[in-house]
């Protein structure tokens, strides 16, 4: 019995794919038929980026990929679903250097500690020409 006999659901060991970590990272494609263009990714693994951008690619097209802070490489697309997409790269990719790439743009939430509560406004907030219901004869503070 086979591999994919046994285990008909999961890929054979030797394609197992790499752990992805979600990210927010422009960067740009280019392919001789669509020329450069700008897309946002949003999945990051060591081998591979899934994004999405302005126009449907092709499986099994050759695109060079501009990732911040990583020189120029040459990517294979995987798999299209209308313009988002998914890119096995060449090269590995340090997710490290995406991070340092932008942090001179992007601070993180969890990086500052400077939240302080504020106390509500101690003001008034009686308007002329109204009658507190405080104020009237036989008011005990409660309604009936």
């Amino acid at each position: 019995m086979s591999y994919s006999e046994a285990n008909p659901a999961s890929p054979p060991p030797e394609e197992k794919r790499q752990p992805r970590q979600s990210r927010l990272v422009k960067a740009a494609l280019a392919c001789q038929r669509l020329g450069r263009f700008d897309v946002t990714l949003r999945n990051v693994s060591l081998t591979g980026i899934g994004g999405q951008g302005p126009h449907m690619l092709q499986i099994g097209e050759r695109m060079s990929v501009f990732l911040p802070g990583h020189q120029p490489m040459l990517g294979t697309v995987r798999w299209v679903a209308g313009t988002r997409f998914g890119i096995q790269t060449d090269r590995e990719i340090e997710t490290v250097r995406l991070r340092a790439a932008h942090d001179d743009q992007l601070i993180p939430a969890d990086s500052r500690l400077d939240f302080q509560i504020v106390p509500p406004p101690q003001i008034d907030t009686w308007r002329p020409g109204l009658t507190r219901a405080t104020n009237l004869p036989g008011h005990l503070g409660r309604r009936r």
